[in-house]
């Protein structure tokens, strides 16, 4: 496509912008979020069991590398607006802490059969001919919209301490912090950890894009390649370098690819697993799934002048919610947990992106990494940790705008986002908010303020712990 066909068919000098500044503003998006492509399998394939079942590092590379290219290239040709897409923190680790490792975890294959249909049921929603994912997420209460947010913050961030090796069990205090920076030295990936959280910090605080990628490579190289440093969350005394695997690539994941419609997926529904716990997981995925989406593509949406202020109405909106649900669906079934829009896309905005250019650009720049494997299976647990520190630091702002004046909507807020990292469980916060939200308010004397839609998930939610199940 030559450039007058390429500005014919995005807008961008109409739009007030060029080539090279939608290119520029593409490469500087995806410097911002390129963490995903080895933060995101190393939290899936976290699902490894005993026994040797769960979803590969290169599976999960892989499939993060298409998901986002997918969602990206339709967030681009289709919506034209400058939104980048990639698997979602937070619902990965819901994916593999809480359902895969869980007491009463399910395999990955259903699980990814969840987020697929997920996806279906978001696209049905977004549908203008259906229109129902507007009053869906209208008869949300604002506050509990926003504490999900928070709640998904607060629950990287613990994994993020454990993952760097800081906090640990214990059995009188459930946590605490390590025992192991008595006497610490340069050899400690705990202590590597923290220098990496601050240099990241710091160098965002200094505007530098990809400050998160350079903190993790520059830890990486230093602290674990060149000194060895111990990686305390694996429990390997010295991390090592293979120059030989240094060049690999990720193949087609044959073991996750269609895994969501297998034996162990789709054929154990009903049977090893009960319609309830399939629904329970169903929902808590789809429920952040939109609410994340509504949030940031509004927010960046205002931020790029693509947000009426009167009507509120996003540009495109009915495109940009069924891009992100389409590239959820091929990302589970490639396997990968849910894809969404990223708040990282502000950053390209903010560089000057105008255009849907700005998403193609970053979805090709997302297939480089396949052929990067081989340096992202090397990178140390510690190394990568801080990134969810930082990253649930960031998503906890929002907890700011909740109106803690009002106690009917200001605890159900509050149990939802405590529950999340203290139950290792989305679900879980998600679920209580909604019940104590419901029962606090009819109790209150405001039952005419609770919508049908939350009577409805409340209801759902006190059968589901209640243990009345329907197989």
């Amino acid at each position: 496509m030559e450039v007058k066909q390429l500005d014919d068919y995005f807008g961008y000098t109409e739009k007030g912008s060029s080539l090279e500044g939608e290119l520029r503003a593409g490469v500087t998006t995806f410097l911002t979020m390129a963490y995903i492509l080895f933060v995101n399998p190393d939290m899936l394939s976290l699902g490894f069991m005993p026994e040797g079942t769960g979803i590969p590092f290169d599976d999960a590379l892989f499939a993060t590398a298409v998901a986002a290219f997918v969602g990206c290239v339709i967030m681009g040709l289709w919506a034209n607006l400058p939104f980048a897409l990639a698997p979602g923190m937070g619902l990965n680790a819901y994916f593999a802490f809480t359902i895969v490792l869980g007491d009463n975890g399910i395999g990955w294959e259903m699980a990814l059969f969840a987020v697929f249909i997920e996806g279906i049921l978001f696209l049905i929603l977004s549908l203008p001919q259906v229109g129902a994912r507007t009053a869906m997420i209208n008869s949300i209460p604002t506050d509990l919209k926003i504490a999900t947010g928070a709640g998904i913050g607060m629950f990287l961030a613990i994994i993020g301490l454990r993952e760097m090796g800081w906090i640990v069990n214990d059995d009188a205090t459930l946590v605490q912090l390590t025992h192991q920076l008595d006497g610490a030295d340069h050899l400690n990936g705990e202590v590597w950890a923290m220098i990496c959280l601050i240099a990241i910090t710091a160098m965002m605080a200094r505007g530098i894009k990809g400050a998160i990628v350079y903190g993790i490579l520059g830890t990486t190289v230093l602290g674990g390649w060149i000194l060895g440093a111990s990686d305390p969350y694996n429990s390997v005394d010295s991390v090592t370098f293979d120059s030989a695997a240094l060049f690999d690539v990720a193949n087609f994941p044959e073991e996750s690819f269609l895994a969501a419609f297998g034996d162990s997926g789709l054929g154990d529904l009903g049977d090893g697993v009960s319609y309830a716990d399939f629904f329970m997981v169903m929902v808590a995925f789809l429920f952040v799934d939109i609410f994340d989406t509504a949030g940031t593509l509004y927010s960046v949406g205002r931020q790029a002048g693509y947000v009426d202020e009167e009507t509120d109405e996003l540009q495109n909106s009915d495109e940009a919610f069924m891009s992100d649900a389409g590239a959820t669906i091929i990302g589970a079934a490639f396997g990968t947990s849910t894809t969404t829009t990223y708040i990282e896309s502000a950053a390209g905005v903010e560089e000057g992106g105008k255009t849907g250019l700005v998403a193609v650009t970053v979805g090709v720049l997302m297939l480089s990494g396949l052929l990067l494997a081989g340096v992202f299976k090397q990178i140390p647990t510690f190394a990568a940790a801080p990134a969810l520190v930082i990253i649930g630091a960031m998503m906890m702002r929002q907890a700011a705008d909740i109106d803690w004046s009002d106690t009917t909507n200001s605890i159900p807020a509050f149990v939802t986002m405590v529950m999340m990292p203290f139950t290792y469980s989305i679900a879980a916060g998600i679920a209580w908010g909604i019940i104590t939200y419901v029962l606090i308010n009819a109790l209150a004397g405001k039952h005419k303020e609770i919508s049908m839609v939350m009577w409805g998930l409340a209801i759902a939610m006190i059968l589901f712990y209640g243990n009345v199940t329907i197989d």
